[in-house]
């Protein structure tokens, strides 16, 4: 069983930027192959952000986020990091990381996540 705890998350002005962290315990990190979604206000589901395979090598995003995001992790110290750069008001939503033991090409998808953490909440004022 994987623990996931999320934080770094607040309130910033549009244009700037946040650090989000994603702390892991309980299993093997670096098996893992770790993805960032969000959900905004009034949004049923939570949309895909981010994702990094276990060995760093591949790294996905959304068209929304491309070239403003970057994801990374340090397996020394079993966390992922979500870079957020350039924010916009629609980028508001909680965040939360997912942790998954299978490659796949539907990483967009939650059902593929076996883990989840708690969630931190980003909100990016105009």
């Amino acid at each position: 069983q994987v623990q996931l705890v999320e934080s770094g998350g607040g309130l910033v002005q549009a244009g700037g930027s946040l650090r989000l962290s994603c702390a892991a315990s309980g299993g093997t990190f670096n098996k893992y192959h770790m993805g960032w979604f969000r959900q905004a206000p009034g949004e049923e589901r939570r949309e895909f952000v981010a994702r990094i395979t276990w060995s760093e090598l591949t790294t996905y995003y959304s068209d929304s986020v491309k070239d403003r995001f970057t994801v990374s992790r340090d397996n020394g110290l079993n966390t992922v990091y979500l870079q957020m750069n350039s924010l916009k008001p629609e980028d508001t939503a909680v965040y939360y990381c997912a942790a998954d033991q299978h490659a796949t090409t539907s990483y967009r998808l939650e059902r593929e996540y076996d883990y989840w953490g708690q969630g931190t909440q980003v909100t990016v004022s105009s």
